[in-house]
């Protein structure tokens, strides 16, 4: 079932929802709004022609300085038909929200923890969100474009290394005649 598909599918489970295909090259996506994502993610996993049963990962991502910033994607599997969705949903604001899906998903519990960590999207309805990378007490969300570098030193700088054929046979016989040595 290709995005499309998809999304037309879920216009007649859950009317008015807002879902869009979104092009992708690797699998169907489809845009959720934030309001929809519960009713969106129940739908492809309860209904047996999607059956999106499990939920394999939720990633972050930065688009600073697009408007709305965040993006949340969802990689979901579909265990009866081998099929993969991507659902995005697209967040802004200095302090993101979207729901949480743990209800649907309970595998979502540690992955929005993780998003949350990093990135600092508020997961609403989350029952343990906590820090789970960083220390108890780190401020802050460093996969955060804006987020400050807190580390000062030089750039490290590597160049290839440079030699004649000459100089490597030089080096392999060196290293053969340590060897015998050693034996």
């Amino acid at each position: 079932m290709d995005s499309h598909a998809i999304v037309a599918r879920l216009e007649t489970l859950v009317p008015g929802a807002r879902a869009e295909a979104v092009a992708a090259i690797d699998q169907p996506t489809v845009l959720v709004g934030a309001e929809s994502l519960i009713a969106v993610c129940t739908a492809l996993r309860d209904q047996p022609d999607l059956g999106f049963t499990a939920l394999v990962d939720i990633v972050g991502v930065d688009m600073m300085p697009r408007v709305p910033r965040f993006d949340v994607n969802y990689s979901l599997v579909a265990t009866g038909i081998p099929a993969r969705l991507r659902v995005k949903v697209q967040v802004d604001g200095e302090t993101p929200r979207i729901p949480s899906v743990v209800g649907v998903w309970l595998a979502a519990g540690f992955l929005e923890r993780e998003v949350w960590d990093l990135l600092g999207v508020t997961f609403d309805g989350h029952p343990d969100l906590r820090r789970l990378l960083t220390p108890d007490d780190w401020t802050g969300h460093p996969l955060r474009k804006d987020y400050p570098v807190q580390i000062d030193s030089p750039v490290a700088v590597h160049a290839p290394l440079q030699m004649t054929e000459e100089q490597f046979r030089a080096n392999i016989q060196a290293d053969r005649h340590v060897r015998k040595g050693d034996a």
